[in-house]
């Protein structure tokens, strides 16, 4: 059901949130089967149907709720009180003692909260596969990428799990993932929305974007939650006068050359699409975009980056291996920014966007592809840096340059995988573009969808990590080259001992049971199918093993055990709780 739907139905009484509750659950847990990755926390279920059956009881009293009972999932770098805001990052995690502002006019509105969603660590990149909870896939071909950062937003509506969700959108994070999975993915003018409570990216650019079916129901979740925030301080009040875009239009086409990264079949896509512009009052116009182009290079060429680093400099100076290897070389670039260089690119960011004020002369929207390609998920682990990058050539220079976008649903390729075009607008065109989408959506029928990707997942076994493996150390790779998942950081029952073994490169701990005589050692349960789990023992060098560790829960998991020869010489770090804290005060 659509946003709109289900708030109608609710809004009519007789206990409807709760049952939409219910049965969001269940398809939550149908869904697990299949991409459990889209999750980082789930709120427990006793609390969703609590939260329900409020809404159902606010109904009843003759409250209006435009949301009422709509299940929404929020991407984990956004805070909700009471859970944890990880960031993809365990060693980062906090628990928010407030939900961010979008989340609270949400609740405000009826909706019900469900979890928190996986996302590319920091929301740095826009692929989905840098993250220590798992990588999704697109859900109509689980090969491919699902596109980030805000990967499980995308996947669990594109699934049915959830109308609506939220993401974060800074380079193109919630529109890529949205062209990929066959949704609306919209991205406001920056500070049309508050982004008080969201973990900032680059605080200067980053957007709450919403992630919805379709454009009429992210033009109902606009309403609710866009407003000035007198708390953050990078809100901006509405100005009274604001570029439109009308029945009758122009609209910006790039030049054939500047369209050269398509392939054969996405270049038919996207010129397939401007045929419906055409028939919503649009008059196509030529238009030169290589200034924005040139602009996107800057959000990470340029001295945006270190906006990045500030975030995490206190993890990445005292906890390095805590962030992933990705991510880390990215903001730790940051460090090398000087005054001189930040000051170069607001000049060079100035002059380009004197350019994109003379494009918009020429025409009141510009059409771009989302996305110039979709990758294998192998293909961006083996090649992180280059394929994100190209991902965002369409998209990184929207927030540099103060403009408002949303991507729209646009074909299927042959791989099964969601084709989008973006339609982007000059600053406080939100409404009007809302509009045009909407129209663009009607001018033609949209193709079916293939049927989602729910081939069985292999049968999956729980590893528990204590050391060198744990996530953003130096051989967590031999995980993440085998698809691994984080399930969840715990800590081992009090009957454990840990070493720092004499000898090791790189260095790495032994776990040792104890009994009576033992503490409780922080671990973090990763899961693998039965493959890759025979491959990575088959690695695991003597005098340590893979055994059966006893968790605080009481319940087991297989584990790193070492052998007694590995004591010999060891230091004894069961004091400081685990591998991590051992690290830092070394």
């Amino acid at each position: 059901m659509r946003v709109r739907d289900i708030a109608r139905q609710v809004s009519g009484g007789g206990g409807a949130a709760e049952h939409v509750a219910s049965e969001t659950l269940a398809r939550a847990a149908a869904y697990d089967e299949i991409q459990p990755e889209a999750w980082i926390s789930r709120v427990p279920a006793e609390q969703v149907l609590a939260q329900a059956r409020a809404v159902d009881q606010r109904v009843t009293a003759g409250e209006s709720l435009p949301l009422a009972g709509v299940p929404v999932a929020v991407k984990d770098n956004i805070d909700v009180a009471g859970l944890e805001t990880t960031a993809a990052c365990p060693a980062f995690a906090f628990r928010a003692q407030t939900s961010a502002y979008v989340v609270e006019r949400l609740l405000a509105a009826g909706a019900v909260i469900v979890g928190k969603t996986n996302l590319d660590q920091f929301a740095t990149g826009l692929v989905g596969t840098r993250s220590p909870y798992g990588s999704s896939g697109c859900v109509f071909n689980r090969e491919y990428i699902s596109g980030g950062s805000s990967s499980g937003s995308a996947v669990l509506v594109a699934a049915g799990v959830v109308p609506l969700a939220l993401g974060s959108d800074t380079a193109g994070s919630g529109r890529v993932p949205a062209g990929f999975n066959d949704l609306v993915g919209f991205k406001a003018t920056r500070g049309r929305w508050s982004s008080r409570g969201l973990l900032p990216a680059c605080r200067s650019l980053d957007c709450i974007s919403a992630l919805t079916r379709d454009v009429e129901d992210a033009m109902l979740v606009d309403a609710v939650v866009a407003g000035f925030d007198r708390l953050d301080p990078y809100a901006r009040r509405t100005p009274a006068s604001r570029p439109g875009i009308g029945s009758a239009f122009r609209f910006g086409v790039p030049r054939p050359e500047q369209l050269k990264d398509l392939s054969a079949q996405e270049l038919r896509l996207f010129l397939d699409a401007l045929p419906r512009l055409k028939a919503s009052g649009g008059t196509a116009v030529e238009v030169d975009v290589a200034p924005l182009l040139e602009a996107a290079r800057l959000l990470y060429g340029g001295p945006w980056v270190a906006e990045r680093t500030a975030v995490v400099e206190t993890l990445l100076n005292t906890q390095p291996a805590a962030i992933h290897p990705v991510v880390r070389a990215i903001v730790q670039a940051g460090k090398g920014v000087s005054g001189v260089d930040t000051f170069r690119g607001f000049y060079a960011l100035q002059n380009y966007a004197r350019a994109a004020e003379e494009l918009w002369d020429s025409a009141e929207v510009l059409v771009l592809p989302t996305a110039p390609a979709i990758y294998r998920r192998a293909e961006v682990l083996a090649e992180p840096v280059a394929l994100n990058a190209h991902l965002g050539l369409y998209t990184n220079f929207v927030n540099l340059l103060d403009m408002t976008a949303i991507s729209l649903p646009a074909g299927f390729r042959d791989n099964h995988t969601g084709f989008g075009v973006s339609l982007i607008a000059p600053a406080w065109s939100d409404l009007s573009l809302l509009d045009l989408a909407g129209r663009f959506m009607r001018a033609a029928v949209a193709p079916a969808p293939p049927e989602l990707d729910l081939s069985p997942r292999q049968s999956r076994i729980n590893l528990a990590v204590v050391g060198a493996h744990l996530s953003g150390m130096p051989l967590h790779w031999q995980l993440t080259s085998r698809d691994a998942r984080l399930v969840r950081a715990t800590r081992t029952a009090r009957a454990y001992r840990l070493y720092a073994m004499a000898g090791q490169n790189p260095p790495k701990p032994a776990l040792a049971h104890a009994g009576a005589d033992g503490g409780s050692i922080e671990l973090e349960i990763y899961e693998l199918d039965l493959a890759a789990f025979g491959s990575f023992v088959a690695e695991v060098p003597a005098p340590l093993a893979i055994g059966t560790v006893m968790l605080e829960d009481g319940t087991t998991v297989k584990g790193f055990v070492a052998e007694p020869r590995a004591l010999v010489g060891a230091q004894d770090i069961t004091a400081f709780g685990g591998w991590r804290a051992y690290l830092a005060a070394r």
